[in-house]
């Protein structure tokens, strides 16, 4: 099994690789009904889409979306619904000096190791270019889920030392898409930004941080045991290329609480005082606010000599060539909204499939 699927009821399956003639990706499983907004659909691509701003590569995509089925008169049919995206600004040239050689903290040396044949222009599928499609079907799933008041929110919380609040409450979302790095902390931002040109300038690069709230999800998503709904997010987001970690709630601060400290109190009926549960329990959503962070890793490929090794186990210096993104978390924040609409839009479908059963449907 190849793992190029994601999701039991509404179920994604991307295909293609960085170099080739497009990407892709098949969604089984969406109802009947939807309505589809092309426009709504491009914006999310664009907000993923490289050389969109002078901190982001500088590959130059359009990733226009291509609909080719399961969809109808501008509703879904029920049917699979496969989304095309063309690559149109390939230099595999940049790539021909890795054809025989390892880049450090890359998949290539694991990759050849793993099928004993690769496609080292650019990584292949194990390119972050993959990710344009899983933001394609993201969009699919956050128009299924839509109708119900579910509001995704990613934005960047921080760049190498550079951090803003970790109390979402105390930002504008509506600031996200008003700097090019995604911070809604707009002072903060403008240092985000400076400090990746800094980095940019030295061929090097930088990790970071993306914050996700989710609003609006009912209590009942979720499965008990191994399908708790934070471990599925937390699955999700680890398949994102070059995450690292992920927190819900407390995170990792929580050990520093006492329970008296950390029990989220009951208030006004079902809500609660706290919410360091992190709008779930017992893996089940409880109708709070769901908010978790990502940790994204330094890019890889740096425009500066590195040592490394061939397939000949033999050292050789590598320098990257091509466009490179010194800081991923901008281009992040989208596939990191579309990772958790495509979580949740299945467990909407496992809930509403399990209430039928218990009503006899």
């Amino acid at each position: 099994m190849a793992g190029n699927s994601f999701g039991q009821l509404f179920k994604v399956t991307t295909f293609g690789e960085s170099h080739g003639p497009a990407i892709g990706c098949v969604v089984d499983g969406c109802p009947a009904g939807v309505p589809i907004d092309l426009t709504f659909l491009q914006a999310e691509m664009d907000k993923r889409r490289p050389g969109q701003s002078r901190i982001v590569t500088r590959r130059d995509e359009k990733d226009q979306v291509q609909l080719l089925s399961g969809v109808f008169e501008g509703k879904t049919t029920g049917m699979p619904i496969t989304l095309l995206i063309p690559n149109e600004d390939q230099r595999s040239n940049d790539y021909d000096h890795l054809r025989d050689a390892f880049r450090p903290s890359h998949a290539d040396f694991t990759w050849q190791q793993k099928y004993g044949h690769r496609d080292y222009r650019g990584g292949g599928r194990s390119s972050a270019r993959e990710t344009a499609a899983r933001v394609a079907a993201g969009a699919i799933a956050q128009l299924l889920l839509r109708p119900l008041g579910v509001q995704i929110h990613s934005y960047v919380s921080q760049v190498g030392p550079i951090a803003t609040t970790n109390n979402y409450r105390e930002l504008d979302f509506s600031n996200i898409e008003q700097t090019a790095v995604r911070c809604p902390d707009l002072v903060v931002a403008d240092q985000m930004i400076d400090y990746i040109h800094q980095i940019k300038k030295q061929g090097d690069t930088i990790g970071g941080i993306v914050s996700c709230c989710v609003q609006g999800v009912p209590t009942g998503w979720g499965e008990p045991v191994f399908d708790k709904l934070q471990a599925d997010l937390a699955k999700a987001m680890l398949s994102i290329n070059a995450a690292k970690g992920f927190e819900y709630g407390s995170g990792f601060g929580g050990v520093l609480m006492r329970g008296s400290e950390h029990n989220d109190l009951w208030k006004d009926g079902f809500t609660t005082q706290t919410n360091y549960s992190g709008g779930i329990q017992g893996g089940i959503s409880n109708g709070m606010d769901i908010y978790f962070r990502v940790a994204f890793k330094p890019v890889a490929t740096l425009l500066q000599p590195q040592e490394s090794i061939n397939k000949s186990g033999h050292p050789v210096t590598l320098e990257g060539k091509g466009r490179h993104d010194p800081c991923v978390v901008p281009r992040a924040t989208p596939i990191v909204t579309a990772m958790a609409a495509l979580v949740l839009a299945d467990h909407y479908l496992r809930a509403l499939a399990l209430s039928a059963a218990q009503k006899g449907v």
